[in-house]
């Protein structure tokens, strides 16, 4: 980044870009979630589940997000690890409600900061227990549980209850990422 560039950020004229890797598995919620967060005349009405990969872009007061929203399905999960590199925060989505697939989301989480692109890198991961609308859904409290957070000690996290299709919860944890990006000297 030149000094022009720089000098842009620093006065709010241009905000910076980060880029971000949306993770979890096939319906949690992560499309519904970043359509969310785009401006209202850039969403779009009909969420079909994502196949590999898509590229959204969002903004908020003093960062412009491109967010790589990853497919989930079982047999896309191995091309995850070939973003790991390039993002600068990881927002791990999770169905609440989902209690016989929480183990799988806890295995893919442990294979996620185990990697060697991950693993001794200060990223900031924020997690969404998504979908608590529903009946069955478990608190962001017992998923935190279920997903052993508690024992990443090494990465700055953040967990926040949300409804996508309300938008409930999203701000919440878009600004905890964007001060916890903000934080990092670059």
């Amino acid at each position: 980044m030149g000094l022009l560039d720089r000098l842009s950020v620093l006065l709010g004229l241009k905000k910076k870009e980060v880029h971000v890797l949306c993770l979890g598995l096939d319906n949690s919620g992560k499309t519904t979630i970043i359509n969310k967060l785009k401006p209202s005349n850039a969403q779009s009405q009909d969420i079909i589940p994502t196949t590999g990969f898509s590229i959204e872009k969002f903004k908020s007061s003093s960062l412009s997000f491109t967010v790589f929203d990853m497919s989930g399905q079982g047999r896309y999960r191995n091309l995850w690890e070939h973003y790991y590199k390039e993002g600068q925060a990881i927002i791990f989505v999770v169905d609440s409600s989902d209690r016989l697939r929480m183990v799988v989301a806890k295995e893919e989480l442990d294979t996620l900061l185990n990697h060697p692109d991950i693993k001794h890198r200060r990223i900031p991961i924020l997690f969404f227990a998504n979908k608590m609308d529903l009946r069955d859904a478990l608190t962001s409290v017992k998923v935190s549980q279920l997903l052993c957070l508690e024992n990443i000690k090494d990465k700055p996290w953040h967990i926040c209850a949300s409804d996508a299709i309300k938008g409930e919860g999203l701000q919440e944890g878009v600004y905890w990422l964007q001060d916890q990006i903000q934080a990092v000297k670059t």
